[in-house]
């Protein structure tokens, strides 16, 4: 069994790619042993939605395209990023009662640590950056993946 399983995905920068890239990780996961109805998968789904978002809106047209990697290392950690070339790093907003957006990256930390986790965020070598998130794998032994990875 490999210690580390990855797949990954480049999508354009456009809001039907939010759908696309959350049906994605959902396959990958499936593949490797997470239910779709488990707690954790309706988590991740939620997590990318709101990554792939922030990708499409707040990067101005600068991201043309946006990748998200999944990764699971050593059947202990699910590791899933989004990347995207836009310079600037989220910021956490505050999310006042009249605002209708600033609210995602509070979602993804409160969900992050809720299951054990963590979000970070790397800088790209091309001047982006990758949001990422670390969950912990309650799952038994992954299936080997459809995806070639």
């Amino acid at each position: 069994m490999a210690d580390h399983q990855e797949a990954s995905v480049t999508l354009p920068s456009d809001p039907a790619s939010v759908a696309t890239a959350r049906r994605y990780v959902a396959e990958v996961l499936s593949e490797w042993g997470l239910p779709h109805d488990a707690d954790t998968a309706d988590s991740v789904r939620l997590i990318v939605s709101e990554l792939a978002t922030n990708a499409v809106q707040h990067t101005f047209g600068r991201s043309p395209t946006f990748t998200v990697d999944v990764r699971l290392e050593r059947q202990e950690w699910l590791r899933v990023g989004v990347t995207d070339s836009h310079p600037r790093w989220p910021k956490r907003l505050p999310a006042a009662v009249q605002q209708d957006n600033g609210r995602g990256m509070v979602i993804i930390r409160w969900l992050a640590a809720e299951a054990g986790g963590r979000l970070s965020v790397t800088p790209t070598e091309d001047g982006g950056k990758t949001v990422w998130i670390a969950l912990p794998w309650s799952v038994g032994a992954p299936a080997r993946s459809v995806f070639g990875c």
